[in-house]
């Protein structure tokens, strides 16, 4: 039997335009999109909160997916302790979804060359959602 591990992000309010991001960016496509209002369970929900994403998903092919939520009113207390990893054969194409996804964010590792393979950074995009970037060819011996 196939498993595949799909990250789901929570976000406060803003779920929908960081996907669509994401969307843009990654060359994925939102394939769902649902918000509270109109949902069973949701009648007493504030007007704002109604508004706010339920559920999202945007398919990367290969059949992943990144998918995400708003809080829908919960309390939000950030992202903490996990971080979504990229791998690109191409440094090039490497370099482009990096610097994309650090528009507006925080670099907190520039994009450079390590012992594993050619380029390796670490950045927080303008959501908070923090990302690793391995491109090239790895730089490590192959194991036998």
């Amino acid at each position: 039997m196939a498993t595949t591990l799909d990250p789901y992000l929570t976000f406060d309010g803003n779920a929908s335009e960081a996907m669509h991001f994401y969307a843009k960016v990654l060359g994925g496509k939102v394939e769902y999109e649902q918000k509270f209002d109109g949902s069973p369970g949701c009648q007493n929900m504030s007007k704002e909160h109604l508004q706010q994403t339920m559920h999202i998903s945007v398919s990367l092919g290969n059949d992943r997916r990144l998918m995400a939520s708003d809080t829908g009113g919960m309390p939000f207390h950030g992202r903490h302790g996990i971080t979504l990893a990229l791998m690109y054969e191409s440094v090039e194409e490497g370099t482009r979804i990096f610097n994309a996804l650090a528009e507006g964010g925080k670099v907190t590792m520039a994009l450079d060359q390590t012992f594993w393979v050619e380029r390796f950074g670490m950045l927080e995009d303008k959501y908070g959602t923090a990302w690793m970037m391995n491109c090239g060819k790895s730089m490590l011996p192959a194991q036998p």
